[in-house]
């Protein structure tokens, strides 16, 4: 299995396209399957358009229902920080997509998207992993 980290400085309260890295990750790669992995308790992957104004209407979604209030139990940082912690049930920590001669086949209008809505922590890593078809 052959793996990367992306690192990147998102800014919280951000979705960061991932896309061309996962491109440039498989590009001569043979067929198989690569995982995307986000290793943070208040961060999640997902596969969606991006540019076309889904990006922001699911900024505006997560606004609306996951509020940045004190209505949550979990309660260290800023209030609203626990929807935070909802983040990665609600949408996963990480994807998988077939591989066919170095190209991800994602969808025409499919984009690898990381979502970050914690405003404490601006840091994120991303692992990409390739796993060749046998």
């Amino acid at each position: 299995m052959e793996t990367l980290e992306l690192v990147l400085d998102t800014g919280g309260g951000s979705i960061s396209d991932l896309t061309s890295e996962l491109r440039r990750f498989c590009a001569g790669r043979r067929d198989g399957l690569v995982n995307a992995f986000c290793p943070h308790a208040t961060a999640a992957l997902v596969l969606m358009e991006a540019g076309a104004g889904s990006d922001q209407d699911l900024l505006d979604w997560l606004r609306t229902h996951l509020p940045r209030d004190d209505r949550y139990r979990h309660r260290h940082g800023p209030a609203g920080h626990g929807a935070d912690h909802l983040l990665p049930a609600l949408f996963g920590s990480s994807v998988t997509i077939p591989v066919l001669g170095g190209e991800p086949l994602l969808g025409t209008w499919q984009s690898l998207l990381l979502l970050d809505t914690n405003l404490e922590n601006n840091r994120r890593a991303v692992r990409l992993s390739f796993l060749p078809a046998s």
